[in-house]
């Protein structure tokens, strides 16, 4: 059968209900990681892989800043490249993840030459950048709608993290504070967009698919977080290993 028309309010429902099932925020990793019961080195392994996520951005963001028709959306997108890549050295958000990393005690140049990373880091990343490469304008903005359920994990990120670990303190974790703003702000162009423009079932339904993709990268990022650091705790070759960092 062929999906209804929804209307913008019900087509915003319809995401939201995918955020609730399949955010991140709901995966055992993240849980651990905000509930204190992760070991030092695992910590470093996720600030180590998810750099690559934060790092790629900018690049995703550029793929789809060269497809966009109009001044308007151009400067609307470009924010985007502006708050990651910073508008000096040292400033922007990939720069605050650095911080971060550094703060864990992460070597910088072993972190920025990506050595470390797991294999599911980077197919999961790679495919999002090439989604929003290739797919349409409308499902490359939509699957950034992940920054609709943002501002509440990272809240909960960052006073977990403060409360249970002694390594952690709030400079580690400054790279969050800009994004508590950030992310409603584009959200709230990405969905406004999104529900003026996904006028037929077919692209409403490649919307929410959208959504749901973006998801399941997030999602696989921390499956393998789990399987090689927590349970079954299989490192894979090559990938950083905390005994030995």
């Amino acid at each position: 059968m062929s999906a209804p028309l929804l209307s913008p309010d019900e087509l915003e429902a319809a995401l939201r209900a995918i955020g609730a099932e399949r955010y991140h925020n709901l995966h055992p990793f993240h849980r651990a990681l905000h509930d204190g019961r992760l070991k030092r080195g695992q910590v470093q392994a996720w600030a180590l892989n998810r750099y690559y996520y934060q790092a790629s951005i900018p690049a995703k963001d550029a793929t789809l800043l060269a497809r966009l028709p109009t001044a308007e959306l151009r400067r609307e997108w470009r924010r985007r490249l502006v708050d990651h890549d910073g508008d000096a050295p040292g400033t922007g958000g990939v720069a605050r993840w650095l911080k971060l990393t550094d703060g864990l005690g992460l070597d910088r140049a072993y972190v920025e030459s990506l050595e470390g990373l797991l294999p599911a880091t980077r197919f999961a990343v790679d495919a999002y950048v090439a989604f929003v490469r290739d797919r349409s304008i409308l499902e490359a903005i939509a699957s950034s709608l992940t920054e609709l359920f943002s501002p509440t994990i990272i809240s909960e990120r960052v006073a977990g993290m403060l409360r249970h670990y002694d390594f952690i303190t709030p400079e580690t974790l400054a790279y969050f504070q800009p994004r508590l703003t950030q992310a409603p702000r584009d959200s709230d162009f990405a969905l406004g967009y999104v529900k003026e423009n996904a006028r037929t079932p077919e692209q409403q339904q490649a919307v929410l698919g959208a959504l749901k993709f973006k998801c399941g990268v997030l999602w696989a990022m921390l499956d393998e977080l789990e399987y090689a650091y927590v349970n079954p705790g299989r490192i894979p070759p090559g990938a950083f290993r905390p005994d030995v960092a």
